[in-house]
């Protein structure tokens, strides 16, 4: 496995571990639909959470968060509509991005909600 891939994976555990410990209990993970996947899919009393995770091993060059680009959003809001018609869901939808920096064992996590209003 490429060494990116394995870094994501360590952050998307790193990210599910920190949604649990604040409330959050975890639906889904790598929900995928068409062309989209989603990262994590939680829920938080009447909060379904969608939660695109970015993990890097540096922040030289830009955060983590800066990669989530316009073709993505619109990938996770095909999904997510879909996820929540087909499960005739009664929810707030919140989408999130936990950015996380995982250098030498040392990590940093933000978790940035309602992400996408600031695109």
């Amino acid at each position: 496995m490429a060494q990116h891939n394995e870094l994501g994976e360590i952050g998307e555990q790193i990210a599910v571990d920190f949604l649990v410990e604040n409330g959050y209990k975890i639906l889904e993970r790598n929900y995928r639909y068409i062309k989209a996947e989603v990262d994590i899919i939680a829920q938080k009393a009447d909060v379904l959470a969608i939660v695109e995770v970015k993990t890097r091993s540096t922040d030289h060059f830009g955060n983590p968060q800066d990669f989530v680009n316009p073709k993505k959003i619109k990938l996770l809001l095909s999904a997510i509509d879909h996820y929540v018609i087909q499960r005739d869901l009664d929810l707030e939808v919140r989408f999130d991005i936990i950015a996380i920096i995982y250098e030498k064992n040392n990590i940093k996590i933000e978790h940035l909600e309602d992400a996408f209003l600031h695109f």
